[in-house]
């Protein structure tokens, strides 16, 4: 066991703890201000609720013993075996704390699908389709790519969750919003951010967590996560320049809204590939993110569907850009553990890559859009119209996220 590792991890994980309620301020500062504590709470929540999965069930079932490259058995349920000693797959740190981290991976997840059904969500459904979600789509695609599964095995690249958790938040999050439905005055009333300061800070903490969240995934302080280090800032920079920039040319002025949802389009592209690609293309991933996630985010509005904060565009046309892009600039001579990319001739990497990003989206849409008729149909996932108007601090929390 390494110390100097050990106490790199822990750091790591806690930076990406803290992402979660770096999320809901972001997420709070969007909504109306009759929902901010809601979906606050969504998030936060997601802090108990799959910790008591993950220590139940998730983490045995994410990384057990592989089951036909599909899924894991039960020989960690309830984390036993998961001691202070080095195990699998990180000989150098204690097997408990990898679960640690990969739990912190696990808990944020989730929490951003929440952004696509912002403000009409009954808190007793989502608490059910959390998880009934974690259970039925995080757990069998993290250990796809993670665990033992197929998609590893097959040689597909996701250094941070580029695939396992935004590819599979963002396709989840189609399938939400189109089974929630719109809502109430959507395409005939302005629908604001109620305090933009809050989700610039949502950002930074963001922003701040994920260098544990992507050099963190080198399970060492070592030269991979000096790589993955630079490239998470490199792609986030140069994102926010890029959608800010698009922005003013499309629109005819930068907004802070649109560079702190470009930083983050950068973040989520470069997750996948952050270990992976040589710096400069770590500013080529970011550049192109910040212009394919706000193309996208500007095509909800022709396309119909109410993904209130964007996860679609951001998370979703993202991680799906950041997997694909992995397979075009990854390099052995960046991370001689991976694979050149199609740029170095390697043809097979890149459609490797595609498809493994194909099949997730898939995936992950289908059996989300499964579960929600499912827990509508004996729960009913939508707030009433009076509690939906009133809003659902008051309706589902009983209280106020201002007093004045």
């Amino acid at each position: 066991m390494n110390a100097a590792d050990t106490a790199f991890m822990m750091l790591a994980s806690a930076l990406v703890m803290f992402m979660t309620p770096g999320l809901g301020l972001f997420y709070g500062g969007l909504v109306r201000r009759k929902n901010v504590l809601s979906i606050i709470m969504q998030c936060f929540i997601c802090l108990g609720l799959v910790s008591l999965i993950w220590f139940v069930y998730g983490y045995s079932l994410a990384f057990g013993n592989d089951h036909a490259g599909i899924i894991g058995d039960l020989s960690y349920l309830f984390l036993k075996g998961v001691g202070l000693d080095p195990g699998p797959p990180a000989d150098n740190i204690p097997h408990l704390l990898f679960a640690a981290f990969q739990l912190m991976f696990a808990i944020i997840t989730p929490a951003l699908i929440t952004g696509a059904f912002a403000e009409r969500m009954r808190f007793s459904s989502f608490l059910i389709f959390t998880t009934l979600w974690v259970t039925f789509v995080y757990l069998p695609l993290c250990h796809w790519v993670w665990g033992g599964g197929w998609l590893g095995s097959l040689g597909a690249l996701d250094f941070a969750g580029g695939t396992v958790i935004h590819i599979a938040s963002g396709a989840s999050a189609l399938a939400t919003a189109l089974v929630v439905g719109r809502r109430i005055g959507y395409g005939r009333e302005a629908f604001h951010p109620h305090n933009l300061p809050l989700t610039v800070l949502g950002a930074a903490i963001l922003w701040f967590g994920w260098f544990g969240f992507n050099a963190g995934s080198a399970l060492a302080a070592d030269k991979i996560a000096v790589l993955a280090f630079m490239n998470t800032q490199l792609a986030a920079g140069a994102a926010a320049f890029s959608w800010a920039l698009t922005e003013w040319v499309y629109q005819g002025k930068p907004t802070t809204l649109g560079a702190a949802s470009g930083a983050v389009a950068g973040l989520v592209a470069i997750t996948p590939a952050a270990g992976f690609v040589p710096v400069w293309a770590g500013v080529v991933i970011g550049i192109l993110a910040g212009l394919v996630c706000y193309l996208a985010v500007l095509a909800k509005s022709r396309l119909g569907y109410d993904d209130a904060l964007d996860v679609v565009g951001i998370h979703g046309v993202g991680g799906f850009f950041g997997a694909v892009a992995t397979g075009i600039f990854c390099s052995v001579a960046a991370n001689p553990g991976g694979a050149d990319g199609l740029i170095f001739g390697n043809v097979h990497q890149f459609l490797i890559q595609v498809l493994g990003a194909t099949v997730s989206v898939i995936y992950c849409f289908v059996v989300s859009y499964v579960l929600l008729k499912v827990v509508d149909a004996f729960c009913k996932l939508r707030a009433e119209r009076e509690d939906e108007i009133q809003g659902l601090d008051l309706s589902e929390h009983g209280e106020t996220g201002y007093s004045l």
